[in-house]
């Protein structure tokens, strides 16, 4: 011990640092000379990467060959328009890529792991970057390990070292021990000393191992799928109207410039950039409304989730737990004041007896003060903070006492530590005093009561018989019913600390203590609309039944006079079991392990709050939901919640209260821990999809609209009367598809969009009733440009229709993408102008497609003339009427499933 003294206190000088930690003063040096706390990242996605990437592009390889073969055939004009249109194309990818790629970066930053050190003797919630050589840590079960240090206390300290040895098995820690940056506490707690922070960490020296690569979603499969069958009908249309004008006797030359102008715009290049920019965007909306999604498989998700579990206790509640009332000698004594600000008063009892001339109160005050590891403190007029909600609401009580946790600290020096654990559900801390030895005890009343054989009243101590037992858990049912949080408390002189078990026996029960956490205001709307969704909520917590009950029917989850029942046609062994189990849609962890699989998973879809469970029954529920056919969301902010979280389809983190394992193990994090935050991410993550439908429509559309105009127009008219020329066409599909489409991609949220139940999460995007709207459509936009195409006398002035035809497509940019905004709706429900994105887009679109006409040089490469304000009347009423005829063929197709 002398020894690992010596090595500790050689730690201290090296790092010139103590036990109090450092002031600011030092951490500000240390900042300046040691840098923050971060490890260098892996080769970061450069502008030039971004550029290269453009070049992947099959699409522009299309064009680069129609390039060079317009200057084999000596199209000088085509050749340098047709390149120009390239350098568009790359330039416009880059930018849309770029700021993609800056608006990730941006969202990875958001999220910033905290970690408490200790400071001029006080606890402080820092920013893990922001650590310094000479920090004390105080570390605890689920906390990352934020750069290497040596311990100098510790409790039951378990570490997962996998991310730097590979091995999966905790290890074991204890005083002088080194532990890294990195890894995991899994059980236990302890404090040590920071010597190495940032690259200097034994992790900084393997940095490029936990570098990890973003992985294409199941959508974005999807998606690049479509667009490969996409281009595989537009090579088979290029083909066939290449077959048709050469067997009419058109030039090869002519007609293959057309084929590839026709391939090109049949293929709509824009859609997986622009897919990729809705959901990169659509994350960035999600974290303004304090949604973090860490992968974007969760953005597709969301949109099918139709249940949610979620915990109680700061996700339905406030999570700023109050001491209402205590139950001390056999006596009630309510509590005033709420929060954290330790002001209130104890009523005096029914003995008429402040709180101060109660030894046994007195006692239970002390107890819950020093059986407990946060922390209060005033700091600048303000309260500051730290630790557990429920051990903070204990601190708060026991000042208003004017019993400071500090003092008592001082006086009563912790010499051991039983952490609590989910399977035990007791904390256990052992003080010296004058000599003396005590033991203080607190946890669920029903586990406490069981290692009781005493109970002091008035200072006297008394057996404790089963009527004060069954007296004790009425009373704690009491409370529990009235939606308070119940804690027992008890305490042993001179305990036998041979080991944890013999601590935590024999002890004297003092009393309970009843807080109360009010569900958040928001939350009932939030519930009520999740139900108007289809999507079902489920309160999963470790609280007694009874105060699971009573805040769920405050908020909408639970009615004490719905019955469940199970549908006749289920099977079970033992019914007469299963129905008493979930007569009233709640079953305790405990009623849980009694059910087998089959029992669970013929229960699950009518079970709405599971009490008194433990984290690990998570991963059990999320996995009967799922076998149900559910796509679940889980909450979860513990070390033993990962598995429940991974399996989830979405697991959802708690970001103020989260532990790191929690967080890395899920797909959202909540930075405000609110359940209407889940719900909102929900809306948000539909709205989305329903985005990418939309534009996905559009753009095929579009795009085939040409296709069919150039057959339908070489097939009757034949290949000298072809309604449009290829740089016409090419001009067209760089300037009026990717702004409009950005424009749907970035939609805001319909109204009514949670008045629906959930998408099936195996639909296609071109289902079949997108199918048909897509196919119409593109017959519709494309035999109206013919139209016009024919009613202005081709034969006489082929120049002047070609011109009228382009103005034509041309115009529906100002009316089709608008037509989008709703699969469902009309656009009149919708509004033109509710999003100011489509609003630019269509201008700015339809303004540079005019230049062709209007520019001299322009109008003369690209073979038009100027229209007057007359001429225009034809092109822009066919447009409009072409929008109205889509209204009609979405109102038509709306029941198509």
């Amino acid at each position: 011990m002398v020894e690992g003294s010596n090595q500790l206190d050689e730690v201290f000088t090296e790092v010139d640092s103590s036990e109090k930690g450092l002031n600011e003063e030092q951490v500000r040096e240390r900042l300046d000379k040691y840098g923050m706390n971060q490890l260098k990242e892996a080769k970061k996605t450069t502008a030039r990467d971004i550029l290269v990437r453009q070049f992947k592009n099959f699409i522009i390889w299309v064009l680069i060959a129609a390039a060079f073969l317009s200057l084999l055939v000596d199209e000088i004009i085509n050749f340098w328009v047709i390149m120009v249109i390239v350098s568009i194309v790359v330039i416009l990818g880059f930018f849309q890529e770029y700021r993609a790629e800056k608006a990730m970066e941006s969202l990875q930053r958001i999220v910033q792991p905290e970690t408490t050190v200790v400071r001029e003797g006080k606890p402080r919630k820092v920013k893990s970057r922001e650590v310094v050589p000479g920090d004390i840590l105080m570390l605890e079960s689920g906390d990352r390990v934020p750069a290497d240090a040596v311990v100098f206390e510790s409790v039951a300290l378990r570490l997962d070292e996998a991310a730097l040895t590979g091995e999966s098995q905790p290890v074991g820690k204890g005083i002088s021990d080194k532990i890294f940056a990195g890894t995991q506490i899994v059980h236990g707690k302890c404090r040590g000393v920071v010597t190495d922070t940032g690259m200097e960490t034994k992790l900084g020296q393997i940095a490029g191992l936990i570098q990890m690569k973003e992985e294409e979603t199941p959508l974005q499969k999807r998606i690049a799928k479509l667009s490969r069958t996409l281009a595989g009908l537009a090579l088979v249309a290029s083909l066939l109207a290449l077959a048709i004008g050469v067997l009419q006797g058109a030039p090869l030359e002519e007609m293959l410039l057309i084929a590839i102008a026709l391939a090109v715009g049949a293929v709509p290049e824009g859609l997986p950039l622009t897919m990729t920019m809705t959901l990169a965007f659509g994350m960035r909306r999600l974290a303004q409304h304090n949604a973090i999604i860490r992968k974007m498989l969760g953005v597709e998700t969301l949109g099918s989730t139709d249940v949610i579990c979620t915990d109680k206790t700061g996700t339905l509640t406030r999570n700023e737990m109050t001491v209402g009332r205590i139950l001390v000698n056999e006596e009630i004594i309510e509590v005033t004041g709420s929060g954290y600000t330790p002001k209130g008063e104890f009523l005096e009892n029914e003995k008429n007896r402040e709180i101060k001339q109660d030894p046994t109160a007195l006692k239970l005050l002390k107890a819950i003060a020093l059986c407990n590891n946060s922390s209060l403190e005033k700091r600048d007029d303000k309260w500051d903070v730290v630790g557990d909600p429920t051990e903070i609401a204990l601190t708060v009580v026991a000042a208003k006492a004017d019993l400071w946790k500090d003092d008592l600290e001082d006086d009563y020096p912790r010499v051991e530590e039983i952490v609590f654990t989910s399977e035990r559900k007791l904390m256990t801390t052992v003080h010296e005093n004058e000599g003396e030895t005590v033991s203080f005890t607190k946890g669920a009343p029903e586990s406490v009561i069981e290692v009781c054989d005493d109970i002091e009243i008035d200072g006297d101590i008394v057996s404790l018989d089963d009527e004060m037992r069954r007296q004790i858990m009425d009373k704690n049912l009491e409370f529990a019913s009235s939606a308070y949080r119940v804690l027992a408390v008890a305490y042993r002189e001179d305990p036998d600390t041979s080991s944890e078990a013999t601590i935590e026996e024999h002890m004297t029960f003092l009393g309970l203590v009843a807080m109360i956490d009010p569900p958040r205001e928001e939350v009932k709307e939030a519930v009520a609309t999740s139900h108007k969704a289809g999507v079902r909520v489920v309160m999963i917590t470790g609280d007694n039944q009874e105060t699971a009950k009573a805040i769920a029917g405050s908020i909408g989850l639970f009615d004490y006079k719905t019955k469940c029942g199970l549908p006749e046609h289920v099977e079970v062994k033992d019914r007469e079991k299963v129905m008493r189990i979930v007569e009233d849609c709640a079953i305790t962890g405990q009623e849980l392990d009694e059910l087998d699989d089959e029992e669970f998973e013929a229960l699950v879809d009518h079970i709405n709050i599971y009490a008194r469970t433990m984290p690990e029954q998570k991963l059990r529920i999320v996995g009967a939901l799922q076998k149900q056919g559910h796509i679940a969301a889980m909450t979860g902010d513990g070390v033993n919640d990962a598995p429940a979280l991974k399996k989830a389809d979405i697991g959802i983190a708690m970001g103020i209260k989260g532990t790191d394992v929690a967080k890395e193990s899920s797909v959202m994090v909540l930075q405000d821990d609110n359940f209407a935050t889940i719900v909102e991410a929900v809306r948000r993550g539909r709205a989305i999809y329903e985005n990418i439908e939309k534009f996905t429509t559009y753009l095929i559309s579009r795009n085939f609209t040409e296709v069919i105009l150039i057959i339908l127009g070489i097939t009757l008219l034949g290949y000298e009367l072809i309604p449009l020329l290829a740089l016409q066409i090419l001009f067209i599909n760089m300037f009026s598809e990717i702004m409009p489409s950005i424009g749907l991609g970035l939609d805001p949220p319909e109204e009514g969009i949670m008045d629906r139940d959930p998408r099936d999460p195996n639909e296609s995007i071109l289902n079949r009733r997108n199918l048909v709207l897509m196919i119409s459509n593109a017959l519709v936009m494309g035999s109206a440009s013919l139209l016009v195409f024919v009613l202005n006398d081709p034969a006489e002035n082929t120049q002047f229709a070609r011109t009228v035809t382009f103005a034509t497509v041309v115009s529906m940019i100002l009316f089709v993408p608008f037509a989008f905004r709703s699969l469902d709706k009309s656009i009149f429900s919708r509004g033109f102008l509710t999003n100011k994105i489509m609003l630019v887009g269509v201008t700015v679109s339809f303004l540079l497609t005019l230049s062709a006409m209007y520019i001299p040089f322009l109008s003369n490469i690209f073979e038009l003339v100027p229209l007057t304000a007359q001429q225009w009347i034809l092109p822009i009423g066919i447009a409009f009427s072409t929008m109205l005829v889509i209204e009609l063929i979405k109102a038509v197709t709306k029941g198509i499933k």
